[in-house]
């Protein structure tokens, strides 16, 4: 990962304090958790397959500080952070920009839908 990259991200990630009695094993730093993340999405492998001789720690190490990260809104803000600044440098062309339904809300609510009607077998009609 290049270190610009770097410099973006981690002061968006949240820190971990460790407990001062009993405090564990170190954890995997953040850097490399980020590494075995991307090369997971990446080569599409599962999670459990990671190889540990990469260095980026156990899948389910990556795994659970993605959930972690997601959860705390690292992904969000990193890509408002990019947005902005691609903003900022005038590299945006916000006549191609797409608005999906799945990202905003709509607040007044839609309409009410019809009722559904039936596609499956229905009864059979009186043969008396």
């Amino acid at each position: 990962m290049p270190d610009d990259l770097w410099e973006r991200i981690e002061p968006l990630l949240p820190k971990k304090e460790r407990r001062f009695r009993y405090p564990g094993r170190r954890p995997v730093p953040d850097r490399r958790v980020l590494c075995g993340i991307l090369y997971v999405l990446h080569t599409g492998i599962q999670w459990e397959h990671l190889p540990k001789e990469l260095g980026f720690g156990s899948g389910m190490t990556c795994w659970r500080r993605l959930r972690d990260w997601n959860q705390a809104g690292v992904w969000q803000r990193l890509h408002e952070t990019l947005l902005a600044e691609l903003n900022a440098a005038a590299r945006l062309d916000w006549s191609r920009c797409v608005v999906d339904s799945s990202h905003v809300r709509a607040l007044k609510g839609g309409f009410t839908r019809a009722r559904r009607r039936s596609t499956g077998a229905g009864q059979a009609p009186s043969t008396t």
